[in-house]
């Protein structure tokens, strides 16, 4: 089971709403909105997946790797590369 899976209505509300904001970024293009308070939005947006992906890793540090680790096994090993992968990707973007 995923780290998050006690969890999944809460993370599925914050992706719900991260919808609702890109949803409101296309109806602002559509609209014609000024292009700053588009690219203000879309500055709000980013932030928001920005917050959910620290939440997803927080929950697979918790959850996933401390298991893993806990074990003794060399999945400890993979799940701490897969963390570290995955920080790393979201530094880059």
């Amino acid at each position: 089971m995923a780290g998050y899976g006690m969890r999944k209505e809460d993370v599925l509300k914050r992706l719900r709403r991260v919808e609702g904001q890109v949803r409101g970024l296309q109806r602002m293009v559509e609209e014609e909105t000024y292009c700053i308070d588009v690219l203000t939005q879309i500055s709000a947006t980013t932030r928001a997946l920005q917050s959910f992906a620290l939440q997803m890793l927080d929950e697979h540090m918790d959850t996933c790797v401390r298991t893993a680790v806990a074990d003794g096994s060399d999945s400890g090993d993979i799940k701490l590369k897969e963390a570290s992968d995955a920080i790393a990707r979201l530094v880059r973007s």
